[in-house]
């Protein structure tokens, strides 16, 4: 399992440093990127955290699901091929 975290159903006012706070109290972030429009400069509404460890990434994975993070629930957790959620980014995108 890997240490890369998809997050879905952000909020559009969250931005890298939030993300990365509100993970941050699960372990070390390595890096957080919140995914936006070069057009607009809005959210697309996902992001991905990277987590110094996988034990950090899993409990991170695990405690984030639902919870709120400015105004708006994170999506549970998904499989590979659904849409939203926070799920590792190594299953979702294939990465090694």
């Amino acid at each position: 399992m890997g240490n890369k975290l998809y997050v879905g159903n952000l909020a559009y006012s969250v931005r890298d440093e939030s993300l990365q706070a509100a993970f941050s109290q699960f372990g070390s972030v390595t890096s957080a990127k919140v995914m936006m429009d070069r057009e607009t400069g809005r959210s697309k509404g996902f992001g991905f955290v990277e987590m110094s460890s996988s034990a950090e990434a899993q409990a991170a994975m695990n405690a984030m699901n639902g919870q709120p993070l400015e105004g708006r629930a994170v999506e549970r957790s998904r499989r590979f091929g659904d849409q939203v959620g926070i799920q590792h980014a190594d299953e979702l995108f294939g990465l090694g």
